[in-house]
């Protein structure tokens, strides 16, 4: 399983890339707002850190619209793919973009329908938003276990990257489904590297090295 992460903070970024823990990007408006600044400079450097692919909102919402600024978020990097909403005109203008070797992200799913749509329109990724179901009282795992099945069935070659992750358990959820991407925020990522056990160890290690070192301080490893 790929993992993403959805941000548009360089310093987080730059930070995980360098452990060898990021495989791609989601960012979206709201994003890009956050952190302020100039959002053409941060997405072409978020394009330059990261190898993976890296998705990149569109913010029109007519088909001609789309398409014009999915050509021109394309022009970052050949690694961007342009995320597109779950929209009747959203559909058309992935379909074009598929057409042209733009790779496209249709996101804002909440339904296995829209998921099937936004296959049959040759969609890269379908982004199920999991954490907005869970909000309203459904179960947002469930769709992907409902996508998961619907895309064997008939070989869609579409890449199911769930979204909306709140904590480290979806993730775990969706990599024993079978999705292929999480993106997650910063916070749940570092929440992953952390468990109460591994802190208790490191510490219990340290502490009887340094017994060693009063023993003999020449000992090294």
């Amino acid at each position: 399983m790929k993992i993403f992460l959805d941000t548009a903070n360089l310093e987080s970024i730059k930070m995980y890339n360098d452990m060898g823990l990021l495989d791609g990007i989601t960012t979206n408006p709201s994003l890009l707002s956050k952190e302020g600044g100039d959002p053409h400079k941060t997405m072409e450097e978020i394009v330059q850190i990261i190898k993976g692919d890296v998705s990149l909102e569109v913010v029109a919402t007519d088909y001609d619209g789309m398409i014009e600024e999915g050509r021109r978020l394309h022009k970052y990097g050949e690694n961007v793919v342009v995320k597109c909403p779950m929209t009747a005109e959203g559909l058309k203008a992935c379909k074009t973009l598929t057409a042209e070797g733009i790779p496209v992200n249709i996101t804002l799913v909440f339904s296995p329908n829209q998921a099937i749509l936004a296959a049959k329109a040759g969609a890269k990724y379908v982004s199920p938003f999991i954490g907005r179901l869970d909000d309203i009282g459904e179960d947002g795992m469930n769709l992907i276990k409902q996508i998961k099945q619907i895309f064997s069935n008939y070989n869609f070659g579409t890449q199911i990257l769930v979204a909306s992750i709140r904590h480290p358990i979806h993730i775990v959820d969706a990599a024993t489904i079978g999705a292929d991407v999480v993106t997650l925020p910063p916070a749940v990522l570092a929440k992953m590297l952390k468990h109460q056990l591994t802190d208790i160890g490191l510490k219990n290690f340290l502490a009887d090295w340094e017994k060693l070192r009063v023993e003999d301080p020449n000992i090294r490893i």
